[in-house]
């Protein structure tokens, strides 16, 4: 038996819970910023800095895919790796046109009670309720899509191309990486992105920019990261690190205080403007960087904190990402509707807000207790019938 066959398929790893206590911030962040005018959303990271909730959860899988599925591969389960890994594609697949569907019924249903077309026009489904024969193929190959249902496609393109990834920076991890690095220049100069719906439109989120910061991540997790070890701990790095977070926050006041845009030289408004979400500026990436360096320094992985019952909410939102993004779209919209129907009063807002964070943590709290039911069905084929009881005479 080859070495390939005896090696084992599942290792034990450590979970670290800050990732999914940072999984479950960028949730909260998420539908907080897909609330317009809400003050609760300055509560959220792009009120202080370049990147925001989509660099969380980019970083987050590709460093879990790099850390997981890495020892898989290097002991020679590439397929067990592709098999588990495209099953995480096609379920990310079916949320997202599940979502799609739903969303663009509770958007049509809005429309017509209420009849104020503003929905349908502010969330981009117009065309989808004026040609739904057309608008349902583009939805399925994930060109046409609603706003704010934008990054399942994206990480649906990345995790379909990690184990790919994962075998390259196993091989070669620093040539992977700076081809990675490479195809992010050419995205950026030759203007490589996906075709979206209507024509001439293009992905939000572009994944050959936005591959960069999953392939980094992944580079991380496979081990890239003991390199760099020095680095992050160094106190030339931490202090860089605060100075760019602190250029950072400064930058962002001046889009909410007039008076502090005008002392922002014009030679750098021309260097750092537009900070583009769309090809992964460098600015937000690097803001990123600089932020993980800082919670890597002063948030250790066997952190207490990380135990604590005020952030256990947060950590049961993270463990369950997937149907919490989706169902935070939803609530989302209903958040909005409510605001723009009713009321949009502070204190309407605070209730809203903090009411939707509070859902999403009870049904974080559902499916973790769902997940501990045990499964009493089992495979009869697993049992072969007694020997003694088929042979005649033998009953």
């Amino acid at each position: 038996m080859t070495n390939q066959e005896t090696a084992p398929i599942s290792l034990a790893l450590e979970r670290d819970l800050r990732l999914d206590l940072f999984r479950g911030i960028g949730l909260w962040m998420i539908f907080l910023d897909h609330v317009p005018d809400d003050v609760v959303a300055w509560l959220t990271l792009r009120n202080y800095g370049f990147s925001d909730a989509a660099e969380f959860f980019v970083f987050i899988s590709g460093y879990l895919a790099g850390y997981i599925y890495g020892p898989i591969i290097r002991a020679g389960n590439f397929l067990a790796a592709i098999k588990r890994l495209w099953t995480r594609v096609w379920q990310m697949y079916v949320a997202h046109i599940m979502l799609f569907l739903l969303f663009t019924a509770q958007i049509a249903r809005t429309v017509r009670k209420f009849d104020n077309p503003m929905y349908e026009d502010e969330f981009n489904v117009h065309n989808f309720l004026q040609h739904p024969d057309v608008l349902i193929g583009q939805a399925l190959t994930l060109r046409y899509k609603p706003v704010d249902l934008d990054v399942l496609p994206l990480y649906i393109t990345l995790v379909a191309a990690s184990p790919l990834i994962i075998w390259c920076l196993l091989r070669r991890p620093n040539w992977t990486l700076l081809g990675s690095v490479l195809l992010y220049i050419g995205a950026r100069i030759f203007d490589w992105n996906f075709a979206s719906y209507p024509p001439g439109t293009h992905w939000y989120f572009n994944p050959f920019a936005w591959q960069l910061m999953f392939v980094f991540a992944a580079w991380c997790g496979v081990g890239g990261v003991a390199q760099i070890q020095a680095v992050i701990r160094s106190r030339a790095a931490l202090i860089v690190a605060v100075a760019w977070l602190a250029f950072a926050f400064l930058i962002v006041m001046t889009w909410h205080v007039p008076a502090l845009d005008a002392m922002v030289p014009k030679w750098m408004i021309k260097a750092i403007y537009p900070i583009d979400k769309t090809d992964l500026d460098m600015l937000r990436f690097t803001h990123f960087l600089a932020l993980a360096l800082v919670v890597s320094r002063y948030f250790p992985r066997k952190a207490e904190i990380l135990s604590s019952m005020w952030l256990r909410p947060l950590v049961l939102c993270g463990q369950h990402s997937l149907p919490l993004f989706c169902f935070g779209v939803f609530l989302s919209f209903g958040a909005h509707w409510f605001l723009v129907q009713y009321s949009h009063g502070v204190l309407t807002q605070l209730l809203v807000s903090f009411g939707g964070m509070a859902v999403m943590t009870a049904l974080a709290w559902l499916l973790d207790r769902a997940g501990t039911v045990p499964n009493l069905f089992v495979d009869v084929s697993e049992f072969q019938t007694p020997k003694a009881a088929i042979e005649p005479g033998k009953a």
